[in-house]
């Protein structure tokens, strides 16, 4: 079916302000343009789309960063989760675009719900993204929270986002719509890729997105790349490895993430035992009351506060804790606004309970106030576990001339079986500097 092309209109050539905001006249509706530094133009019609993006859920995004701590590696890393939900429409936009000329039926209204869901896919992160997931609001991912909130604005709009919200859980008939939200070719890790790689500089990142998407066609209700785009998969899925333990998983990026953790740990224990510590009005509910998912769902005022939660919440906390009396709170605290970071120590087997106590030991010699809880507070060893295709979620399927479809691990001349699904464990050591 045809659809009438909205983004597909400029080539992926680079913009110069992502800000601007004009409108643009056509023969049946009116648009706006944004101009994205990674993607160009990208088209925007009035109606739901654009009311979803003045929404202030969707502002809210303007004020989180899509990378968490890595601009402490990454200057340049400073784009945001708005940005990246704009690119990744604009992807999702073609995509439909790609689709219903090869003769995949798509109408506007289903064009639409899956542009919608895509837009509103990350609203449910808290502050520095994924860093804080689990810290402030307890056993609740963000895709559920990202959920309520599409609820909640789909009652603001008299069910208009109705379809979109099937679409986001699955519950779609053309279940390949889904697909262009969430799978292990979604359109939103496409985007990230080529936008973390663009802001980063790292280029072993930049995928070759516009290629990936004319590739794309379904079969089976299930979304299928062409086999003459075998090589672009492969480059995608690589390119996601190097960028998980280049980027998202940098050492010092790691470290910084946990010195987050540790600090608000310490900030709730102080506010929950009767302190009242600086914070906004949104930071300082969640310091004072233990949210978790039953909480968060019944409690109307824990979703008010946690819409007004933004990283500036936390600098700017972070800020004033670093001349709080509190030796734990202030040293971490402090640590991060100077970037004096906990030192990190990388491998491949475990972190020993002897190596453990020593570092234990070693911090309590050096600050003898210390009690042996708060010494606890000084150092972290998270373990991080990857791979490049999980092969328990749906499969990147290959489709041939002759219309059979193989999975990209047994198409591909490049990989086998188990190099894809292998996951690959880094320990880390994170603590204090003592020196």
């Amino acid at each position: 079916m045809n659809r009438p092309k909205v983004p597909g209109l400029f080539p992926e050539s680079p913009g110069t302000n992502p800000t601007e905001v004009q409108s643009t006249p056509t023969m049946n509706t009116k648009r706006k343009i944004i101009n994205d530094p990674v993607f160009g133009f990208i088209n925007l019609p009035e109606g739901i789309l654009l009311s979803l993006i003045g929404h202030p859920y969707l502002q809210r995004l303007t004020r989180i960063r899509q990378l968490g701590f890595s601009p402490m590696v990454y200057p340049g890393a400073l784009h945001t989760r708005f940005q990246h939900s704009l690119g990744a429409y604009f992807l999702t936009s073609e995509a439909v675009t790609h689709l219903s000329a090869k003769g995949n039926a798509i109408s506007p209204e289903e064009a639409e719900a899956v542009e919608a869901a895509i837009l509103m896919h990350d609203l449910g992160h808290g502050p520095f993204s994924h860093v804080l997931e689990d810290t402030l609001v307890e056993g609740i991912s963000h895709e559920e929270i990202s959920l309520l909130l599409m609820k909640r604005i789909n009652q603001e709009m008299g069910g208009a986002l109705a379809e979109a919200i099937r679409v986001f859980c699955d519950q779609h008939p053309k279940r390949f719509l889904h697909q262009l939200v969430s799978s292990q070719l979604d359109m939103d890790r496409m985007d990230y890729l080529r936008r973390d790689s663009f802001y980063t500089g790292v280029i072993e990142g930049n995928i070759g997105s516009a290629r990936l998407i004319k590739m794309l066609d379904v079969r089976g209700d299930h979304l299928v790349v062409e086999a003459k785009g075998i090589y672009s998969v492969e480059n995608y899925l690589t390119a996601r490895r190097l960028m998980y333990w280049q980027v998202y998983l940098h050492k010092t990026s790691v470290a910084c993430e946990r010195m987050l953790v540790k600090v608000l740990k310490r900030a709730k224990q102080l506010a929950r035992g009767g302190e009242r510590l600086f914070a906004s009005p949104a930071l300082r509910f969640f310091l004072e009351h233990a949210v978790g998912r039953k909480e968060f769902l019944e409690q109307p005022e824990c979703v008010a506060h946690f819409v007004r939660l933004d990283d500036s919440d936390i600098w700017t906390s972070l800020k004033v804790w670093c001349d709080h009396p509190d030796f734990v709170l202030s040293t971490l605290s402090r640590g991060l606004v100077d970037r004096k970071i906990f030192k990190v120590e990388v491998g491949s087997e475990p972190v020993t309970g002897q190596r453990i106590e020593e570092l234990r030991q070693k911090l309590l010699r050096r600050f003898p106030a210390l009690s042996a809880e708060e010494a606890d507070f000084f150092y972290d060893v998270p373990g991080i576990e990857r791979n490049m295709y999980n092969l328990e979620d749906d499969h990147i399927e290959i489709l041939y001339k002759d219309g059979t479809t193989r999975d990209i691990a047994e198409a591909s001349d490049m990989f086998n079986w188990d190099v894809l699904s292998k996951k690959t464990k880094k320990y880390f050591l994170c603590y204090l500097r003592t020196e």
